[in-house]
């Protein structure tokens, strides 16, 4: 029997609250930070900071020599994931942000856990449950009723572009985490790999779109917060939270968190006025993620 009192759960549950908070944080962070720069000066400045933090962990962890390996390896997957992430998927995803009110691309953003599980039975080769349908209607409807502006009937869409990008996204993530999971090995250095091959993509784009324009200093700030915290810092906290605890499934549950958390910070720092349709689309969306990963069916067998 595990004790949740014991110092190292403790410890894991103090360092996943760290990570759930950061990710409370990015929405507001993003619409701010796009006030001041373009999707793509966003995504630029923000994979550059990441790709520097993701290269101090892999220097403290001593990995240096597995990453050369992996490259000798895999470099042609690498290639694709670069393009996938950070490149194309926060590309689209800032694009929706600045396209769309925060409140409403966040609750689309969590529908990528549901459609990870569907992906995954024809490129993984898993099976396709009955809680996996039931999951993708109850999340996809709560997509229509914040889309729709709580009038799911109507089918009136406010921003079509927006919301089709705010779901691309989903898709792209989906892509690139099931890419990793083909080439397997140690995050920190899929994601430094990854980092590292999409530089080369944003350089690109940054080019083709007419080069450089140099930000207000409001811009560079908010870029380093997402870098650091959306793309670095967060991730390495709940790494270390799941490394710490002995079992996953004790802090598991507290990404569940971050959804109303960030609609609190979006209401507080971005100054949206938080509207019931949205309310009631992430409930939906939550609760479809919640019957994919079968948490209510363990709750129900629990009563």
């Amino acid at each position: 029997m595990t004790d949740s009192s014991s110092p190292d759960n403790r410890r894991a549950v103090l360092l996943a609250l760290a990570a759930v908070l950061c990710w409370s944080t990015v929405a507001s962070a993003f619409k701010i930070s796009l006030k001041f720069v373009s999707p793509l000066q966003l995504v630029s400045i923000a994979a550059v900071v990441s790709t520097l933090v993701m290269g101090a962990v892999v220097t403290k962890e001593g990995r240096w020599g597995e990453l050369r390996l992996a490259w000798r390896q895999n470099w042609r997957w690498y290639l694709g994931l670069g393009f996938c992430n950070p490149f194309l998927y926060y590309l689209v995803l800032f694009t929706a942000y600045d396209l769309l009110p925060a409140q409403q691309v966040l609750p689309l953003n969590y529908t990528w856990g549901v459609l990870l599980a569907l992906l995954s039975v024809p490129v993984l080769k898993q099976q396709l449950r009955t809680q996996d349908l039931v999951a993708a209607l109850v999340c996809y409807s709560g997509v229509v009723v914040i889309a729709t502006g709580g009038d799911p009937l109507a089918l009136d869409f406010a921003d079509p572009l927006g919301v089709g990008l705010a779901l691309f996204s989903t898709l792209i993530w989906c892509c690139f985490w099931l890419l990793n999971t083909r080439i397997g090995g140690s995050a920190p250095v899929n994601l430094l790999l990854s980092f590292l091959c999409g530089l080369p993509w944003l350089a690109v784009a940054l080019v083709w779109q007419g080069g450089w324009q140099w930000p207000p200093l409001a811009g560079w700030l908010g870029a380093i917060y997402v870098g650091l915290f959306e793309m670095g810092i967060a991730f390495l906290l709940w790494q270390a939270a799941l490394m710490a605890c002995d079992n996953t499934a004790r802090i598991s549950n507290l990404i569940y968190l971050s959804p109303p958390l960030s609609l609190v910070f979006i209401a507080l720092l971005v100054g949206e006025t938080i509207q019931m349709a949205t309310i009631v689309g992430l409930v939906l969306i939550m609760l479809g993620v919640a019957v994919q990963q079968g948490i209510l069916r363990r709750a129900l067998l629990k009563r």
